[in-house]
């Protein structure tokens, strides 16, 4: 008992998913961490201007989980006040050998303010600002003496407290790779649940037993379908909407917009093209919509007749499709280096009778046909970029993953 809730209480500071899953509150620790060190050392060194040390872990902390953002903004704090100095120094300099007058030094001081605003707007962000800034505080200090030792003590407090920001993402790191593959994974399995209910309309009797015959001349059983009640999909006067089913898709959607702030740090991560990683998000929210689609379009077609080659056709690709999704999130879960097999072998030209099918029917397969080449697409751009993302998720985490599954004797979830 004491060893199982000693796991638990330690499995977010241990466990990349467990992370993921308690990501606000590893934060929220790590950031205190973070502040209480940077007090420390500000104790034990005596530099003046100590609380540059603590704003700046702030600063780099305060609102970034993920590791690839937060060296990121630590690289462009550093840049930036580094800039900022150089400059404010060259400006100090400038004004007092050439004995400028007043306006002139003000006209200088806005005209190179202007030039880094339109830098910052368009190439350097938040380099640009914290340039602006720094040049901004040491000039206006400019009555003070010893602004040169000032200038150098607050570089160093920056140096000092962005080192303690990083020191402590590395101990107890929210890497962006491994938030993207999990949100993506766990997306994918929700969507495979919700493509499993599409199938209210079978019947049955025809869903529970077809065997499908392959392409190489097996042939094989399918396992029962999940099978949803239309009225929980239906709207009927008592129900107004789908209250389960609504919030199935907010949690869908919510989860699809919490992956867009980690691409540009999965990018650097990982360094896969940014490009690559909008065309997954770009697949990964047209699958979504088709299920959307899909399951829009059942209802309406419970009362039209669909022969047998084609219920077994659609029990056949309910079963292929959820299970491809399934997979998929099972692989991007893993620590294992597993590859993505391929999504399905149906071709619905096997199936001529579609053609003869209802309207509606074969505006539904044509739904399915898309919802069947988006997943395929989804998994061939998962295997050609899985050594990056891969490699970037943290080799050590890892290995220590595969011992783990091989000490408890257990096995990976790619067999759902």
């Amino acid at each position: 008992m004491k060893s199982s809730l000693w796991h638990r209480l330690g499995a977010p500071f241990i466990e990349p998913y467990a992370r993921y899953q308690h990501a606000n509150v590893v934060h929220a620790i790590r950031l205190g961490i973070a502040i209480i060190l940077a007090l420390l050392i500000n104790q034990l060194s005596g530099f003046p201007h100590g609380e540059w040390t603590t704003i700046t872990v702030f600063i780099i902390l305060g609102l970034l989980q993920y590791q690839g953002a937060i060296y990121t903004k630590a690289k462009e704090r550093i840049l930036g006040t580094l800039l900022g100095i150089v400059i404010a120094f060259a400006l100090l300099w400038f004004n007092q050998e050439a004995g400028a007058w007043l306006w002139v030094e003000y006209a200088l001081i806005g005209i190179i303010s202007g030039i880094i605003s339109y830098l910052a707007v368009t190439r350097l962000g938040y380099t640009g600002l914290l340039t602006g800034i720094t040049m901004l505080m040491i000039i206006s200090n400019i009555s003070q003496t010893n602004l040169i030792e000032q200038g150098i003590y607050r570089a160093l407090n920056i140096l000092i407290g962005t080192g303690v920001a990083v020191i402590v993402t590395l101990v107890l790191p929210l890497k962006s790779t491994l938030m993207w593959r999990f949100l993506l994974a766990n997306n994918l399995e929700a969507c495979a649940n919700l493509y499993a209910g599409v199938g209210d309309h079978i019947d049955t009797d025809v869903a529970t037993s077809p065997s499908i015959t392959t392409n190489n001349g097996q042939t094989s059983a399918i396992r029962p379908t999940k099978i949803i009640r239309p009225s929980q999909l239906t709207v009927s006067p008592a129900t107004p909407v789908d209250k389960v089913l609504i919030k199935t898709l907010q949690r869908i959607n919510k989860r699809l917009l919490a992956v867009r702030p980690h691409l540009a740090a999965t990018a650097n991560e990982a360094k896969i093209d940014i490009d690559t990683l909008e065309t997954i998000q770009r697949t990964h929210r047209n699958i979504i919509g088709t299920i959307d689609l899909l399951l829009s379009a059942a209802p309406r077609l419970a009362n039209i007749v669909l022969d047998e080659d084609n219920h077994t056709l659609l029990v056949h690709y309910q079963h292929e499709l959820s299970q491809a999704m399934h997979n998929i999130a099972a692989v991007l879960r893993s620590p294992n280096d597993e590859v993505f097999r391929p999504i399905t072998r149906i071709t619905v030209s096997e199936y001529p009778s579609v053609t003869q099918s209802a309207f509606e029917w074969q505006g539904y397969f044509w739904l399915t046909q898309t919802l069947q080449a988006q997943l395929q697409q989804l998994s061939d751009l998962l295997q050609s970029t899985k050594p990056q993302w891969y490699a970037a998720s943290g080799l050590s985490y890892q290995r220590r993953e595969q011992r783990r599954i091989r000490e408890q004797g257990g096995e990976t979830d790619l067999h759902l």
